[in-house]
């Protein structure tokens, strides 16, 4: 009986190690993958919205990254329809889009996440479009060839995964 019991002792200790690290390496993989998902539709999310917004892209692909309730009530994006953003005398070719997140923890079960980022285009590569140059230039002044610097901002932005996919549910400014 003494043996049995060491002998039963022994392999349920070493069943519960396996299962404690197989259970580890399942947390850590769904950790790092829903990490990984989270970065890519928040840098190419917001690098897409930005592109919008200075009229170099379409906003047909923001579906991709973005609730469509966030698209419809984004300032910005509803500057930029109207015909009121500060982009729209511009041809803009590419951007220098700048994304930094906060440390974030999503369990494989999460269904929503919140964490701080801060977005910055430190350089926009444009010109003012051909047909409103001059009327542009002697309006602004000499510097006004060139876009209007991006306004770097912080934002608390909350995810959630629908069918499968992250998407980006709201983000709220913070200074």
């Amino acid at each position: 009986m003494k043996y049995l019991r060491r002998g039963l002792f022994f392999v349920l200790v070493r069943l519960l190690v396996i299962t404690a690290v197989f259970g580890a390496g399942v947390v850590s993989f769904y950790y790092a993958m829903n990490l990984t998902n989270l970065q890519i539709i928040l840098k190419d999310g917001m690098a897409r919205r930005a592109q919008v917004i200075m009229g170099a892209e379409s906003e047909s692909e923001l579906n991709k990254y973005f609730q469509s309730s966030f698209l419809a009530n984004d300032a910005a994006l509803v500057a930029y329809r109207n015909g009121e953003s500060p982009y729209r005398d511009y041809t803009v070719r590419g951007i220098d889009h700048r994304i930094h997140m906060g440390f974030v923890w999503v369990w494989p079960w999460d269904e929503r996440c919140h964490l701080t980022i801060r977005e910055e285009i430190p350089r926009i590569d444009g010109r003012v479009k051909g047909d409103r140059a001059e009327e542009i230039v002697q309006e602004r002044g000499q510097n006004a060839v060139y876009p209007p610097a991006w306004q770097s901002a912080s934002y608390e932005v909350t995810l959630v995964r629908e069918q499968g996919r992250w998407l980006i549910r709201s983000m709220q400014e913070t200074r």
